[in-house]
């Protein structure tokens, strides 16, 4: 390999592990505490004053919980098959689509099916979201609004107002999300529907 494609490479080791940290909303402090690496390395690593050794990767990766490949952007060989992790959280089934961090992060999400639907708990956070009905009808709750929404269905929201997502009768959801951190955004053009019974 070029000595200088692995400088790229290692150059942009910083930048990556310094998203990564403020995505996830850790902070260096808090992050020095829980690896036992000091937080002046640390700082140093993100800015590009200190080289990645794999003694400083490896517990990052595990806080993380990415690859270490992830970290330092190595190019992907072998099999080209992408091996999915789904995460379950609050019921529910997430599928991670993209793996960059910052930025947009792509999810499938499974609502499973329940005898009886259930009742909405909203809940707030920071950014924006914006998914896409694939199957089901979703019952999406914003702030005062109860929507229903079928296949085909798109919307789009801060998530900084009340919100909850569920099933609307009962059966199973499945839905793309697109979730981005504070100010990013994704841009649906709402064109408003014709009236065709006329």
């Amino acid at each position: 390999m070029d000595p200088t494609m692995d400088d790229d490479v290692l150059d942009a080791v910083g930048p990556r592990l310094r998203a990564l940290r403020r995505d996830r909303g850790i902070t260096l402090a808090d992050l020095a505490a829980t690896t036992g690496v000091s937080e002046s390395t640390l700082s140093r690593l993100e800015s590009g004053q200190r080289r990645p050794s794999l003694e400083l990767l490896l517990p990052l990766a595990r806080i993380y919980d990415v690859p270490l490949d992830d970290l330092v952007g190595a190019p992907r060989t072998g099999d080209p098959r992408i091996h999915l992790k789904p995460v379950r959280r609050f019921g529910m089934t997430f599928v991670p689509l993209s793996r960059r961090p910052g930025g947009v992060h792509a999810f499938k999400m499974i609502i499973p099916a329940r005898p009886e639907p259930l009742e909405p708990t909203p809940q707030t956070h920071e950014g924006f979201e914006w998914l896409y009905v694939l199957n089901g009808r979703l019952r999406l709750v914003i702030g005062e609004r109860d929507l229903t929404l079928p296949p085909g269905e798109a919307a789009e929201f801060d998530t900084s107002l009340p919100h909850w997502l569920g099933s609307a009768d009962g059966g199973v959801v499945e839905l793309l999300i697109l979730f981005g951190l504070q100010g990013v955004r994704a841009h649906v053009r709402n064109e408003p529907r014709r009236n065709t019974m006329s």
